[in-house]
């Protein structure tokens, strides 16, 4: 029978995949409804980019300004406080008008989702123990593939039977019934309050971006980010006008890819825990440097396209849970909010980044056909090759740390001290 910490330990990893889970379906549901809203709404096609960016910047802006002051109070009432203004944010959305009042309502989403993910790792790296957060990193991040695998194909549908408002409505609701749990059975999380009382909470924000290991997170974070979004936004249109799959099955690959990598994260947070981040995470990022070379660079007319997307999505998800397991390690408790913060914020900048360079590097041919995706594949190779010996240098450093401020072990019992081996009394 598992024990009552065991319980508690399973309803927090619950409820934030569960917290996880509206926040991801917020981001990802909106481009795909954008041929909806922007029939509805009369907004160009040209702008709806603009619509899914305007999130990410305030999600940056969110996560920097929330660096200062998300340490100060309870995770739980501050993580309640950031979705109930996501709920409102995201009906907001549904209740637009024109672009403004769309890209104002996206605005709020991110202001309040960001720093709501922030917390989210924040709780699980605070209430679960370092020898199991692997598998609880791994089952929260799990979201994302339900959230591809059910969300967005459940926001089309609503969207195709009750129009394009209804998805908005749909996940404010959801959103406010996860508010309501996590509210009532998620513990409060107080712990860094305490310890904050000491010289950590007095750490400044740049004090923190000063010290080594933290600077090699961030930099970690940004070449994590930057390797996925340079590709992971084009990936619909090469299939479709590269690789002629075709538009009315592309939800395949996607529902499989989703199904595989929830599996996947589960197993590879088990993993984590036992052969450390550095293990795992370099062997993710090595068959991720084969799948994207073979996807993107010198596609095999024999390899199945859904078989392609199931190993990117799983390779992809395996490097992830190694490198937010070890990121949750790099900060003290009482300043982990604010670590979080500032991490979210730079992962966004650097998504953003990289869906930036990966616009000027690709163009439309005239036959139609995607130009310019080796190219693009090549510069998220390269970053994954620098993956790994991060991967070694934050762990390497994550371990002195801990091991320097492990309790010592107890004195020897006055009956042991006075006990000899007895090799040791063959030689009286």
């Amino acid at each position: 029978m598992p024990t009552e910490r065991q319980v508690s330990e399973r309803w927090v990893v619950f409820l934030i995949g569960a917290v996880q889970f509206v926040n991801i379906l917020d981001f990802v549901m909106v481009m795909p409804l954008g041929p909806d809203f922007g029939k509805g709404l009369g907004i160009a096609s040209s702008h709806i980019g603009t619509i899914g960016g305007a999130y990410t910047a305030a999600a940056s802006v969110a996560g920097l300004v929330g660096g200062y002051f998300l340490d100060r109070f309870d995770r739980r009432k501050a993580l309640a406080v950031s979705m109930l203004g996501l709920v409102a944010a995201t009906a907001a959305g549904g209740l637009a008008t024109g672009l403004s009042t769309l890209l104002l309502a996206r605005v709020m989403a991110g202001v309040f989702g960001g720093p709501a993910t922030s917390l989210s790792l924040s709780i699980i790296a605070d209430v679960i123990p370092v020898e199991r957060r692997g598998r609880a990193l791994g089952a929260v991040m799990g979201a994302f593939s339900v959230a591809s695998v059910a969300g967005v194909p459940m926001a089309l549908k609503l969207a195709e039977y009750g129009g394009w408002r209804l998805p908005f409505f749909v996940v404010a609701g959801l959103g406010l019934a996860v508010v309501l749990g996590a509210t009532f059975f998620l513990p409060p999380v107080r712990g860094h309050l305490k310890e904050g009382r000491g010289p950590a909470h007095r750490v400044g924000v740049l004090e923190l971006l000063g010290r080594r290991e933290v600077q090699l997170s961030y930099v970690m974070t940004a070449v994590v980010m930057m390797a996925g979004f340079v590709l992971v936004p084009n990936i619909s249109a090469y299939l479709q006008q590269n690789l002629g799959y075709p538009r009315d099955m592309l939800w395949f690959p996607y529902f499989v890819g989703g199904i595989v990598s929830f599996a996947t994260l589960r197993v590879t947070g088990k993993l984590v825990d036992r052969l450390g981040a550095f293990k795992v995470g370099t062997v993710g990022s090595v068959m991720l440097l084969v799948t994207t070379y073979l996807g993107f660079v010198d596609f095999p007319w024999w390899l199945p396209i859904p078989l392609l997307f199931v190993f990117f999505m799983a390779f992809m998800g395996v490097r992830n849970v190694a490198y937010n397991t070890l990121t949750s390690r790099v900060p003290d408790a009482a300043v982990r909010a604010r670590f979080m913060s500032l991490q979210s914020s730079i992962q966004h900048m650097a998504a953003a980044l990289g869906a930036i360079l990966s616009s000027q590097l690709l163009t439309d041919l005239p036959d139609g056909r995607l130009g310019g995706m080796s190219h693009v594949a090549w510069v998220s190779m390269a970053l994954t090759v620098s993956l790994p010996p991060m991967l070694w240098l934050v762990e390497r450093h994550v371990r002195s740390r801990e091991q320097a401020r492990a309790p010592a072990p107890p004195p020897p019992s006055q009956g042991e001290a006075v006990s000899l081996p007895a090799e040791a009394h063959s030689h009286q």
